[in-house]
């Protein structure tokens, strides 16, 4: 008999052609998403789940469950699944961290560069105001070449964005909870150095660490207060990261020259005070949002499911403890 497979929302199917050849599929055909009364309807029978990052998957919800095996989210943040629960149920929780790499690097560094060449600004400025002002001296960016970059989190999109910095002309340096091996500080001819010198040398700052209880409000006063004057600040990682609201202030005094957000600490909700600010730019978790890669994170997902029901273990999970 074929494993039973939720899949909790009508994500691409294209990338789910494996998956619906090797397992029955509970999929929406209704709305875009199940309900979360759905899914604890539709739990009780499936041996996996495969999650989405939109859509908490409760204690409660796995409680449901009589045979769960697996969870594999659509996405490489996992902080909606309640991870602890599905320790204690033996269930397996993978994520997908290669498909989202490229494209996250890529939004991270079009953040950047909008930010820098006033792209956003100047756009706004032309299809709003008729009195928009063109001149030599008028709306004036900076440039990137020669300017530092500290990268906060160097795993695979972190590199990634560190290639396209170096293609620019910025020098990297980055801070890890461990040092990367020496041949990969070579290939990007990178520092590794503490947090607190990061801060003080960056031109420019972007995050691409997980949200954990250690990196929640990493991005606090003190942190902002040690930044270079008129550094930017990048986050395409977690909102909470950051402290919005004294991020909003470091701002609007003209210590920070700007920030690029795709993520934000309350969101959908976004501190109102941002819109009104002239050096940020603001994208709605998008950093993943092209077609091709919502094809190749369903497939990613969908592969770690078909891999454990195979018995094997070459699979992106994110809680081994379950194993041992």
């Amino acid at each position: 008999m074929k494993p039973k497979i939720l899949v909790i929302a009508a994500i691409p199917k294209k990338g789910l052609e494996e998956l619906a050849q090797k397992c029955d599929l509970i999929y929406p055909t209704e709305n875009f998403m199940f309900s979360d009364a759905e899914i604890k309807k539709h739990i009780l029978k499936a041996d996996g789940v495969l999650a989405v990052f939109t859509r908490p998957l409760t204690a409660a919800m796995l409680q449901e469950s009589t045979k769960l095996k697996i969870v594999a989210n659509f996405g490489v943040g996992y902080n909606n699944i309640d991870v602890a629960k599905a320790n204690e149920m033996g269930i397996v929780v993978c994520n997908t961290p290669n498909a989202v790499t490229e494209p996250t690097a890529e939004m991270a560094f079009g953040l950047l560069l909008s930010l820098t060449r006033n792209i956003a600004l100047t756009d706004r400025g032309l299809r709003t105001n008729p009195s928009f002002k063109w001149g030599m001296m008028e709306n004036l960016g900076t440039g990137i070449l020669g300017k530092t970059v500290g990268i906060v989190g160097m795993g695979r999109i972190g590199q990634a964005f560190a290639r396209r910095a170096i293609a620019s002309g910025m020098r990297v340096i980055y801070y890890n909870r461990t040092r990367l091996p020496e041949e990969i500080e070579q290939k990007y001819g990178c520092e590794r150095v503490s947090f607190e010198a990061l801060l003080e040398r960056s031109d420019v700052i972007s995050l691409h660490c997980p949200l954990t209880e250690e990196t929640h409000h990493l991005i606090n006063e003190a942190a902002m207060i040690r930044m270079k004057q008129g550094a930017i600040l990048i986050n395409t990682a977690r909102g909470p990261v950051i402290d919005e609201k004294k991020l909003v202030k470091y701002l609007q005094n003209g210590k920070l020259g700007g920030a690029g957000l795709d993520v934000f600490e309350a969101e959908p909700v976004i501190t109102p005070e941002l819109f009104a600010l002239d050096n940020v730019v603001l994208t709605p978790h998008n950093a993943t949002g092209t077609i091709d890669t919502r094809i190749e994170i369903a497939r990613e997902a969908a592969e770690n499911i078909v891999r454990f029901f195979e018995g094997r273990k070459d699979i992106s999970i994110v809680n081994p403890v379950v194993w041992e």
